[in-house]
């Protein structure tokens, strides 16, 4: 373990940007840094819990290195690990249009009903080609898809005949592929089918994975049960909205695309057991720490079993009133993620906490390694 008490010297270029601490935090630039692309990690770990953890804590600043494998000794019987238990769909596919050869790349959003059904809302590109009755083959298979409308940003709306796969769902697990973030830049393998998914993802849905939460292991999940860390589950269905970054100068006029949440009954139980009792409530993932803000926000800080769609939008100037530690990847330059942490641990100990990791090697994005802040 390495503890860090002082920022360290850095290029001049971090000057500027996210690491301006000086500003308001309300403009766009205030979140943009720049990151080597070497740091950025396009394939996982051989073994899921290797990753690098940076601990930060919020109240002294003070930045120490270990291994995510190290979790456990930052956590106490009494505390409850609240985790995001979606699962990501094998919902990319690609095709061409009827009759030619030029690719077109569809992710499968949600379908109106149930995941079985034929009418999905998805995003295709070119979307420019494309216009309503277009028929979308794809290779290997009988199965087409139909373009019933088109929407801004290349939204469609879609007709899915299966062919011989029977339904939706059976289609995705058999031609699908995993929708790995785009700035991987490659196509997924079978291997991400396998590690672009937590251990514990029960709930289909989502369009992207809920990425702290890669890192955790079984052997790692016993553990903490064993030494009396609570264990509770709730579902948001990531959409692929997460890697969107903000186009406006002024934060505050983005608007953040909805996603699908549950809270059950025993999560909101164990929240609030865990609160009446003092202990600490860890949320693993900016999707998570959204979840339970969300409800608190609209239950005058309470968690109660419920389920919606979330739109909220988490930047500096935000109260939590759920969350005590957040454990999360390395963001995204101007995203959304990174104004929901340097709302929960302040912009300068984020500022300096990146800046550390940059100096320091981290891996980052969504198979990069992880932040854990107390």
């Amino acid at each position: 373990m390495t503890s860090l008490t002082s920022s360290p010297n850095l290029p001049s270029q971090f000057s500027n940007g996210l690491f301006d601490i000086s500003r308001n935090g309300l403009q766009i630039e205030d979140y943009d840094y720049p990151l080597p692309e070497a740091l950025i990690a396009r394939y996982p770990l051989p073994q899921r819990d290797e990753s690098r953890m940076l601990v930060l804590n919020r109240s002294t600043g003070e930045i120490t290195h270990h291994t995510f494998r190290d979790l456990p000794q930052f956590l106490q019987a009494g505390d409850l690990l609240a985790l995001n238990n979606t699962k990501v769909l094998p919902a990319r596919f690609y095709g061409h249009r009827q009759g030619l050869t030029g690719r077109v790349e569809i992710l499968m959003l949600h379908p109106e009903g149930d995941a079985s059904g034929q009418i999905w809302t998805a995003l295709m590109r070119p979307a420019r080609k494309l216009k309503p009755g277009t028929i979308v083959e794809f290779p290997n298979t009988q199965a087409t898809m139909e373009v019933l409308a088109v929407g801004e940003r290349g939204c469609c709306r879609v007709m899915v005949h299966p062919a011989e796969h029977g339904d939706v769902a059976t289609l995705m697990e058999q031609v699908g592929l995993m929708p790995i973030p785009p700035y991987l830049r490659r196509d997924a393998e079978e291997s991400d089918k396998e590690r672009y998914q937590t251990v514990f993802a029960k709930v289909p849905g989502a369009q992207a994975a809920p990425t702290a939460s890669l890192h955790f292991t079984p052997k790692v999940l016993e553990q903490l049960q064993q030494q009396g860390v609570q264990r509770t589950e709730v579902t948001l269905s990531v959409s692929s909205g997460t890697f969107r970054t903000v186009e406006e100068d002024d934060i505050r006029a983005h608007k953040m695309d909805a996603e699908a949440y549950t809270v059950p009954e025993e999560a909101a139980m164990a929240v609030q057991t865990t609160r009446q009792a003092g202990g600490r409530i860890l949320a693993v993932g900016t999707t998570v720490a959204k979840t339970l803000e969300t409800v608190a926000s609209e239950h005058q800080g309470a968690v109660i079993p419920c389920s919606g769609w979330s739109s909220l939008y988490i930047y500096p100037g935000f109260q939590y009133q759920v969350v005590d530690s957040l454990l999360t990847n390395f963001h995204l330059p101007k995203s959304t993620l990174l104004m929901l942490i340097s709302a929960f641990a302040g912009r300068e100990n984020v500022a300096r906490a990146y800046q550390v990791a940059l100096e320091e090697g981290y891996r980052f994005y969504s198979y990069g390694d992880c932040m854990l802040i107390l």
